[in-house]
């Protein structure tokens, strides 16, 4: 699937960013949301891959690291989507239609875990949808 350690790495952190961009939408990160994504590494992404990190763990835990990390920034989401959107477009060949579904399915479980369909989280994620339909 990737073809390097360091775009791998690269993946999964841009994917950090996207789920935080997610989460935060609303202006606030929940506990239950944060609750749910470390669900979704450990169901769904450690088993995407072989790649691991520098430390020899699995690279899919860079998902979690990154959000974690965003969460002390205390930024706008908008622009973690957009440097994920980046990357997206620099690296299209490395999201295939099974990985851009996990994708979107994670994003959409981490903007339904708090009080259901919240607006600007569905917006995040139809722009999301949008983005992999082009």
């Amino acid at each position: 699937m990737l073809n390097s350690e360091k775009i791998g790495n690269e993946f999964y952190q841009n994917l950090g960013m996207l789920f935080y961009a997610v989460a935060i939408a609303d202006k606030n990160v929940r506990p239950v949301e944060i609750k749910r994504l470390r669900k979704y590494v450990r169901q769904h992404w450690l088993n995407v891959d072989d790649f691991e990190d520098e430390f020899h763990t699995d690279a899919a835990y860079q998902i979690e690291i990154v959000f974690d990390w965003l969460e002390d920034e205390e930024k706008d989401g908008e622009e973690y989507f957009n440097e994920f959107k980046e990357f997206y477009k620099d690296h299209p060949e490395k999201f295939t239609p099974k990985l851009k579904a996990l994708i979107v399915e994670t994003a959409k479980s981490i903007a339904y875990s708090f009080a259901g369909k919240n607006k600007s989280e569905m917006l995040i994620i139809f722009r999301l949808k949008q983005l992999f339909n082009h």
